[in-house]
């Protein structure tokens, strides 16, 4: 109807008249032709002039960005076989649309996703570890320290070996035991076979000593008291997996006859610290005593003994009440030296024969009573 009314007004400007019926039944293209041919032949006598054809719009060129609209043609490949090309713009929104829709699908797809377990160690920062090496991190050691922490040999027996050129640090042979190293960074070898870069963690055992049984490991017609731990050694990695061994020794000695509180570690300082005379930690014993005890007895043992050259002196010499089930006389003897064989020979000199003798305490730890 809009077109049927603007050619209505063409010819109304025009002064053209026309049958209603005519001009409604006319198709759009000889209504054209009409109004042409009807203004050509009234030119001389209506002056028509019409308004300058409209420009086309200039089409966008093909390889603009956002030319969505180009057509791609079609030509050989190197085989022969027809290939869709397209312009180096459609190219790239092609492949960043790719990039996005596989980004998308990686996201959303649930394998894809890392279900840490709740016991998971936490991914500490570059800084973080910087930090915690700087100041907690344990310093450089002693190489012959590190081969006895690491349950190689003895402090002493390292030194041996190392004396004898059997242990490398990052491919040098070394001989010098004071030689300071770090086990997580140098590489240590020692007849062969590398050291673990991890060392095994501090142990502090309580040992109930029976009788019959010696402090040391090299006496093999002997039984010693690390044919105790068989069993905790040999369940260790399975109680510690992927941490190395602990080479177990004993703090101080107890004769083969004496029994009781021993102190088990592969801690060398700790052990050092302990036995050492100058530490001057008091050490608390039961003597049974074979035959009667006067105050005699007391006071010749309260007055000391000679012991390795040393005039030892005990601290408190004390008879302990009798009690039913035992029958044989008990001194309680407490002595800070510890020098071997110390409380044997302050009792011999005295006079007297022991029957037992037991170790209840070392310094502040007394020897549990439900310790078997």
């Amino acid at each position: 109807m809009a077109a049927i009314v603007a050619s209505a007004t063409v010819f109304t400007t025009l002064h053209l008249s026309i049958p209603t019926t005519t001009f409604l039944n006319l198709p759009c293209r000889h209504l054209r032709s009409l109004i042409t041919s009807s203004s050509l032949s009234k030119t001389n006598e209506s002056n028509i002039t019409f308004a300058p054809p409209k420009s086309k719009t200039a089409l966008p060129k093909p390889d603009s960005l956002g030319d969505q609209l180009f057509i791609p043609w079609v030509v050989p490949d190197e085989k022969g076989n027809l290939t869709l090309q397209t312009t180096p713009s459609q190219r790239f929104l092609k492949a960043l649309a790719h990039e996005s829709t596989q980004k998308k699908k990686k996201k959303d797809n649930p394998s894809n996703k890392i279900n840490k377990p709740d016991n998971a160690k936490p991914v500490y920062s570059k800084a973080a570890r910087r930090f915690y090496n700087e100041r907690f991190r344990e310093p450089p050691q002693r190489l012959a320290k590190v081969l006895a922490a690491a349950g190689v040999a003895s402090r002493r027996s390292s030194e041996e070996l190392i004396f004898q050129g059997k242990v490398t640090v990052n491919g040098s042979v070394c001989n010098t035991p004071q030689t300071r190293v770090d086990p997580g960074q140098d590489i240590i070898y020692v007849n062969g076979s590398r050291l673990a870069k991890k060392l095994p963690p501090k142990v502090y055992l309580a040992l109930n000593k029976p009788k019959g049984y010696i402090c040391s490991a090299g006496e093999k017609e002997t039984k010693s008291v690390f044919t105790l731990f068989d069993d905790f050694i040999q369940s260790w990695n399975k109680r510690n997996p992927g941490v190395p061994k602990p080479r177990l020794f004993t703090v101080g000695r107890l004769d083969v006859a004496t029994t009781g509180l021993i102190i088990v570690t592969n801690d060398g300082e700790f052990a050092q610290k302990v036995s050492h005379p100058s530490s001057n930690l008091s050490k608390e014993y039961i003597a049974t005593i074979n035959g009667a005890v006067n105050k005699r007895h007391l006071l010749a043992i309260s007055e000391g003994a000679i012991v390795e050259g040393v005039h030892c002196t005990p601290d408190l010499v004390e008879l302990l009440p009798q009690q039913p089930d035992i029958s044989r006389p008990r001194l309680r003897i407490v002595v800070h030296e510890g020098r071997n064989h110390e409380v044997r020979e302050l009792v011999k000199n005295a006079g007297l024969q022991i029957h037992a003798l037991k170790r209840i305490r070392i310094g502040g730890f007394r020897l549990p009573s439900d310790l078997g």
